[in-house]
C-alpha cells in the first residue's frame, strides 16, 4: 500500500480518541503516504503530529451543491488512494466510497457494507469508541493498537505565568443541552474550595462559557480565566501539568485525561459514559440523570480533597 487515506471529521473527543488507531494506521504503513480528511478545527492541530502526510479539509458539500460534489469527487479520484480507513462511519462518510467508480474503487475499511473490509459487528454501536475503532481495524488485520501518545502536542504556556498547583475546570458543553452542564454555581463554590486547598483553579472554556465563567469568577474571584485563550496544544500542556481536572462531558476534558491528568468526568443521562467517556490513567466518572441534582460534596469526595 503506497496511498492511504484516513477520514476523521470530528468532534473533538472523537479526534482525541481517534489518536490510537491514527498511529497504528501510521505504524502499519511505515512507508506509505497518509492522507488526513478532517474538518478545518482540527486541521492545524493534527498536522502537528506528524502522522500525515498531507491535510485535507474537508467542506462537507451538500448534496444539491453539484459543482462543489463534482471538485470533491475529481480530487478523491485523481489521489488514487489504494486503501481508506473511514474512522468517521457516519452516513456522510458512507457516501464518499459511493464517489469512487466501480472498477476502481479503493479497500475500504468502514461502514460502507460494499467496501472490502466492512465493519459490520452489531456490537459496534454499543461499545465506547476506543474499543469500536480496535474492532473495526482488526477486520483489515490491524491488531496492534500502541497507547495514545501526545507528546507532539504540547506547547510552551510559560506565556500564561501560571502558579504551579493547578486544578483545571471545563465547565462547557452543549448550549442547548443544558441538563449535560453542572450549575456554574456548583462551579464556584468547588472552584473556592479548591483554592482553600492550595490549588489554583483555571477555567477552560470558548466564547460560549463567558456567561458562565463570569459567573464562576463572580463567586471565586482567584480562579484564573483562560478562555478563548487557549489552542489545542495549550489544553494538552495544562493537562499534563495540573494537579487534577473536573469538568462536563466535553471535548477539551478528553485530551486533558489523555495526557495523564486525574480527571473527574460529570455526566448526565444524555450522555452513556460507557460509549464515549474521555480516556486516559486516572479518570472517574460522576453521573446523575440531571447534572443540576448532582451534590458538591460528591464532587469532592471524588477529587479526594480536604472537606
Amino acid at each position: 500500500m503506497k496511498n492511504i487515506l484516513v477520514i476523521k471529521h470530528g468532534a473533538l473527543g472523537d479526534v482525541i480518541l481517534a489518536q490510537s488507531p491514527f498511529q497504528a494506521i501510521r505504524q502499519h504503513h511505515p512507508d506509505a503516504k497518509i492522507t488526513l480528511l478532517t474538518t478545518k478545527p482540527f486541521a492545524e492541530f493534527l498536522e502537528k503530529s506528524g502522522l500525515f502526510d498531507d491535510v485535507w479539509v474537508d467542506d462537507k458539500p451538500k448534496p444539491w451543491n453539484f459543482k462543489h460534489l463534482a471538485t470533491f469527487r475529481k480530487k478523491l479520484r485523481s489521489a488514487e488512494f489504494d486503501r481508506v480507513y473511514d474512522l468517521q462511519t457516519s452516513e456522510r462518510t458512507n457516501s464518499y466510497f459511493k464517489l469512487f467508480p466501480a472498477g476502481q474503487k479503493p479497500e475500504w475499511c468502514g461502514y460502507a457494507k460494499a467496501g472490502s473490509h466492512p465493519h459490520l459487528s452489531p456490537l459496534r454501536t454499543k461499545i465506547h469508541t476506543i474499543e469500536r475503532h480496535i474492532d473495526q481495524l482488526s477486520v483489515i488485520g490491524l491488531t496492534d493498537i500502541p497507547a495514545a501518545d501526545f507528546a507532539w502536542a504540547m506547547t510552551d504556556i510559560s506565556k500564561f505565568h501560571l502558579p504551579p498547583e493547578l486544578a483545571l475546570l471545563v465547565p462547557g458543553g452543549s448550549a442547548h443541552r443544558p441538563e449535560k452542564r453542572w450549575p456554574a454555581a456548583r462551579f464556584g463554590e468547588l472552584a473556592g474550595h479548591l483554592h482553600s486547598n492550595e490549588l489554583t483553579p483555571v477555567l477552560l472554556g470558548g466564547p460560549a462559557e463567558a456567561e458562565v465563567i463570569a459567573e464562576i469568577r463572580h463567586l471565586c474571584p482567584s480562579a484564573l480565566d483562560l478562555s478563548s485563550q487557549t489552542s489545542f496544544g495549550d489544553i494538552a500542556s495544562l493537562g499534563a501539568q495540573a494537579r487534577l481536572a473536573i469538568g462536563n462531558d466535553t471535548g477539551p476534558l478528553h485530551l486533558i485525561a489523555a495526557v495523564g491528568c486525574p480527571t473527574v468526568v460529570l455526566f448526565s443521562k444524555a450522555s452513556n459514559p460507557d460509549m464515549s467517556r474521555p480516556r486516559g490513567p486516572d479518570v472517574r466518572v460522576l453521573r446523575e440523570d440531571n447534572l443540576a441534582d448532582l451534590p458538591l460534596q460528591t464532587v469532592i469526595e471524588q477529587l479526594e480533597l480536604k472537606s
